[in-house]
């Protein structure tokens, strides 16, 4: 008899425990709790978002950069003197083949800045 005792003692136990009031006077942690794991996923998600918006920037800006490069070789390449001259034939321009004449003050004034 003793022992039919001890175990409804211990289901009223586990009945106070987990019962109505414990669960209402518990209800603000446990809406702190889910609060706090809403939070958490959250976070991750936002972290997930931002990694993939740093690989894309990367992946602009390496592609930035080789656009930069050719450009940069193509523009070193057509402003070579043979390059130029041959892109301004067409127009009636020819290279000099005979060096610039040189201005001489005759005066004897020379003025240097």
């Amino acid at each position: 008899m003793s022992e039919e005792k001890e175990i409804s003692r211990r289901r009223r136990q586990r009945k106070r425990l987990f019962g109505y009031r414990w669960i209402v006077k518990n209800l603000p942690f446990f809406l702190f709790l889910a609060m706090l794991a809403i939070v958490y996923i959250a976070n991750g998600h936002y972290a997930d978002n931002t990694v993939r918006n740093i690989n894309k920037v990367n992946r602009e800006l390496k592609e930035l950069q080789y656009e930069y490069n050719y450009l940069k070789g193509q523009v070193m390449f057509r402003s070579k003197q043979s390059e130029m001259a041959r892109s301004v034939e067409p127009l009636g321009l020819k290279e000099l083949t005979v060096p610039p004449a040189m201005l001489v003050d005759s005066t004897g004034n020379e003025e240097r800045n």
